[in-house]
C-alpha cells in the first residue's frame, strides 16, 4: 500500500492559477480569430451598419453572453479532457497532484465532466467552493463532493492525512 496526502488549498490554487493562464492563452487565440472574422464580416456589410449595431446595448449584450459562455465551455472541455484523460492537468501535473475518485481509483470523462460543471458551483457565491478545500477534512471543495473525487500529492508523504491506495501488482507471465 502507497499512502498519500490530500493536497491542500494554496497547493491546488497555484495549479489551478497555472491552468487558468493556459485557458486564458487559448481563449485570445480563439478570440482573435473570432473577433478578426466577425469584424470582416461586418466591415464588407458597411461601415455604417457595424457601427450601429456596436452601438446598441441589446446587440452588445449578447456578444457579452456570448463570451461568457465560449468561455465557460473552453473550461469544461479543458478540464473535462485532462482529468478525464490522466486525472492531471498541465498546472497539476507541475505541482504533482493528480485527481482520484474517492476510493482511489481513475475517473472517467462522465465523472470529469461532472467535475467541471462542478467548478461553476464552487465559484458561486464568494468562491466558498473552493475556499471549503482549506477546512476540509479530505481537502474536498464542493466540485469534489458532488463528482466523488479527492485530489492527491503524487509523492510518498506521512500518514497524517490522507488515502492509502493498494499497489498494482506486476501482469504474471503466462508460462
Amino acid at each position: 500500500m502507497t499512502f498519500y496526502k490530500y493536497a491542500g488549498f494554496w497547493r491546488r490554487l497555484i495549479a489551478y492559477t497555472i491552468d487558468g493562464f493556459i485557458i486564458s492563452i487559448i481563449f485570445v487565440v480563439l478570440g482573435v480569430i473570432a473577433g478578426i472574422a466577425f469584424f470582416s464580416g461586418m466591415i464588407s456589410s458597411g461601415s455604417d451598419i457595424w457601427m450601429a449595431q456596436i452601438n446598441d446595448p441589446a446587440k452588445m449584450l449578447s456578444f457579452t453572453l456570448s463570451i461568457w459562455f465560449f468561455s465557460t465551455l473552453i473550461n469544461i472541455a479543458y478540464f473535462t479532457y485532462f482529468h478525464g484523460s490522466t486525472g492531471r492537468t498541465p498546472g497539476k501535473m507541475l505541482l504533482g497532484l493528480q485527481v482520484l475518485s474517492v476510493d482511489g481509483n481513475p475517473i472517467s470523462f462522465g465523472i470529469a465532466f461532472l467535475r467541471s460543471v462542478g467548478y461553476l458551483i464552487s465559484s458561486a457565491v464568494f468562491c466558498l467552493g473552493y475556499i471549503w478545500i482549506g477546512f476540509d477534512s479530505r481537502k474536498q471543495g464542493w466540485h469534489d463532493k458532488i463528482a466523488g473525487t479527492i485530489v492527491i500529492v503524487k509523492e510518498n508523504m506521512d500518514q497524517s492525512a490522507g488515502i492509502s491506495i493498494a499497489d498494482k501488482a506486476p501482469p504474471s507471465p503466462n508460462l
